[in-house]
């Protein structure tokens, strides 16, 4: 099979080539997969520049957490998919139910990579697609998608209607964060340095826009003019967590996930004015996977894919999904 690889010591996404390799065999209790689409996400970028936690990888090993494809094979003992079955990998492989329980996740150069013509997953970390999404639309969900589904849904108050969803930008996750929201019967207000990618937001449902150029204190602006936001997903990370707490509702909840942007940390006191709270957010399990996709099935969710390229052309697309002109997922097909 072909497949590509980060070197060991990997210090950016230039470095990954792609390979010939063995094919794999399931074992017991493990699922053979063809992925036939894949997405990026930013921890891809993380991880092929050493960035991650634990630092460079420590061997050759296949990128990406986030495809979706055909069970061609199973194992002794697998009971819950066959052959033939359309599915995506779980994020993290061993995190089931209820509490945070991390574990293993796919693409970190330890646990498997998504991004080969053929993959092993064990049982547990496979995830039937939602019928009414492609491939390449499944492939969006495994990390952007469960983390916008766990930020919205999984918290102290989970969006509906009345609710107030303030989104950053118009990567993954903020775009997938704003149509689940928009199904929930949520207010969507949605930032970005570019009108023109605000128009696009605009078109995906969004029914308050605000460029964070021409409104540098967009945080109390949202407050001011749109009674503040009940949920906040915080996708910038300590460069724009000050703005967000300004633009809390009272008894509002931040979903921190991201790490784009430096900064100093904000002083936690107007947390006090609003009685507002920040939660951790870190992808999310395989019953939230579930219920993601079954919330897809009923609302007719699609994820906005921005660009689309073939396999041979991941290098082309981790750049593109690195550069200015991305929006929502960037996407890698089999030709």
């Amino acid at each position: 099979m072909r497949a590509w690889l980060m070197p060991e010591g990997c210090d950016g996404f230039d470095k990954i080539h792609l390979a010939d390799l063995p094919d794999p065999e399931p074992g017991p209790g493990e699922v053979l997969i063809a992925p036939r689409a894949w997405s990026i996400n930013y921890r891809d970028f993380a991880v092929a520049a050493g960035k991650y936690f634990g630092g460079p990888i420590t061997e050759p090993s296949i990128p990406l957490s986030d495809g979706a494809g055909e069970v061609i094979a199973v194992g002794r003992g697998v009971n819950n998919v066959v052959v033939g079955d359309k599915v995506q990998g779980s994020f993290f492989l061993d995190w089931m139910d209820g509490p945070q329980a991390m574990g293993r996740a796919l693409g970190d150069g330890k646990a498997p990579g998504m991004l080969a013509e053929k993959v092993v997953l064990p049982q547990q970390g496979v995830v039937k697609i939602a019928q009414s999404l492609s491939y390449a639309e499944a492939a969006c969900m495994p990390c952007a998608g469960v983390t916008a589904y766990n930020a919205l849904f999984m918290g102290g108050r989970p969006v509906g209607k009345g609710s107030r969803v303030l989104v950053l930008g118009s990567g993954g996750v903020s775009m997938i964060a704003l149509q689940l929201a928009k199904a929930a019967g949520a207010e969507v207000i949605a930032t970005s340095s570019s009108d023109a990618k605000l128009e696009r937001v605009k078109a995906l449902g969004a029914d308050h826009l605000v460029n964070y150029k021409s409104t540098p204190e967009w945080g109390k602006h949202i407050a001011k003019n749109f009674g503040g936001a009940t949920q906040v997903v915080e996708v910038g990370g300590t460069g724009t967590l000050q703005q967000s707490i300004n633009a809390l509702a009272p008894e509002g909840e931040i979903a921190l996930i991201g790490v784009l942007s430096d900064g100093e940390p904000p002083h936690p006191r107007q947390l006090m004015m609003t009685g507002g709270s920040i939660r951790g957010i870190f992808v999310g399990s395989v019953r939230m996977a579930k219920d993601l996709n079954t919330m897809v099935d009923e609302q007719a969710i699609k994820p906005p894919i921005g660009a689309t390229f073939g396999f041979d052309e991941a290098i082309a697309a981790y750049a593109h999904a690195w550069g200015p002109d991305s929006f929502g997922k960037t996407v890698i097909t089999l030709d």
